[in-house]
């Protein structure tokens, strides 16, 4: 089984809705579709999806952020999702690998991601790939803006 990571585009948009709503975020394609508006535009940002063997089976999207405090950048991956009947097969880690060099590419210094305590899976899957829950470092506080 090949897989291939490229850049989405807007003919993705059913796609990514239906890998977004297995992930727990309803979406439709509408929704999506205007969404990428956005993320297609900024040369900081990216929705990468993954095929096997020409068919879609995961998606990832990344941006970069500067910093102040230092020179150079981080990139924060947003959101990533292998389709359910494809988890273990590699997706993943050809996805990672890409926003990784990505990534570099923006000169980032370090990539960041966030998951739910309870994607037990995902975290191993994080862990295994050189990443290290910081959660104990700072404590992560958010605001909704109505």
């Amino acid at each position: 089984m090949v897989v291939t990571v490229r850049a989405a585009t807007p003919a993705d948009s059913g796609v990514l809705a239906t890998l977004l709503t297995q992930l727990g975020y309803p979406s439709t394609e509408r929704d999506v579709l205007g969404r990428l508006d956005y993320w297609i535009v900024d040369p900081y940002s990216q929705v990468l999806v993954a095929e096997q063997d020409d068919r879609p089976a995961g998606c990832l999207s990344i941006h970069a952020l500067p910093y102040l405090e230092r020179t150079g950048r981080w990139a924060r991956i947003e959101c990533m999702v292998v389709d359910k009947a494809l988890r273990g097969t590699g997706i993943g880690n050809a996805l990672l690998q890409d926003a990784e060099a990505l990534a570099e590419s923006w000169g980032c210094l370090a990539v960041e991601v966030t998951s739910s305590r309870r994607r037990t899976g995902a975290h191993g899957f994080y862990q295994r790939n050189g990443y290290t829950d910081i959660c104990d470092r700072s404590g992560r506080f958010w605001k909704d803006l109505d």
